[in-house]
């Protein structure tokens, strides 16, 4: 019996549009990812859903009660959705944490998995099992049905490799957009890729390799 897992990236937030990385740091929605969030959940409004998970953070909050009003769900909050924790380059664009730390974010561009940001960040390896023992316990505990889970763009870049089997390592090949819809299933045993980065029902949205 599969389950299905509809993966959404919060909507947009002023450090998206900053390409700032934002990891724990708690910053809410702008006027733009509001919308997108309204517009999020008009496109599932159809959708019979079992359960709704979201991140504690605020922008992934204030996405998913987007959804769950409108539907009628119930939210669970768990902070085990989280971002990635970036320890030294949270609140630093891109290109200040290329700049002030070149030897740390070589190995953050180059996906090394061992790498874990000083002070009290993750690193890549660490971060993926913590994604894939929530996903594997969220699907466990919905067997057969279907789930929303409103999270971040790390988080996503995980999963989308956990049901595509590809390694921690490589390039990311494939959109991690804000407010699309991206769905993984659960067979009980082994994790597939359903659909990925459906957006129509957006007019825009910042892809997360420059927007975490």
């Amino acid at each position: 019996m599969s389950t299905r897992i509809c993966l959404v990236r919060h909507g947009e937030t002023p450090w998206n549009t900053e390409r700032r990385l934002q990891g724990h740091i708690d910053i809410p929605l702008n006027d733009h990812g509001l919308i997108q969030a309204k517009a999020t959940a008009a496109s599932l409004a159809g959708e019979r859903f079992d359960a709704a998970y979201s991140s504690d953070l605020t922008r992934a909050r204030q996405t998913a009660e987007a959804v769950t009003t409108r539907n009628g769900l119930q939210l669970t909050l768990d902070s085990g959705l989280r971002e990635r924790h970036y320890g030294i380059f949270q609140a630093l664009t891109y290109d200040e944490a290329r700049e002030r730390f070149p030897a740390e974010y070589h190995r953050f561009e180059t996906r090394d998995p061992d790498f874990a940001f000083p002070e009290g960040g993750e690193s890549l390896r660490e971060f993926a099992r913590r994604i894939h023992d929530k996903l594997a316990a969220i699907a466990h505990a919905h067997r057969g049905g279907t789930v929303l889970v409103v999270t971040h763009g790390g988080v996503l870049d995980i999963a989308h490799r956990l049901a595509a089997g590809k390694p921690l390592e490589t390039p990311r090949d494939f959109t991690i957009l804000n407010a699309a819809l991206n769905w993984i299933g659960h067979d009980g045993d082994n994790w597939s890729l359903i659909s990925w980065g459906e957006q129509r029902h957006l007019d825009s949205a910042l892809d997360e390799l420059n927007n975490a």
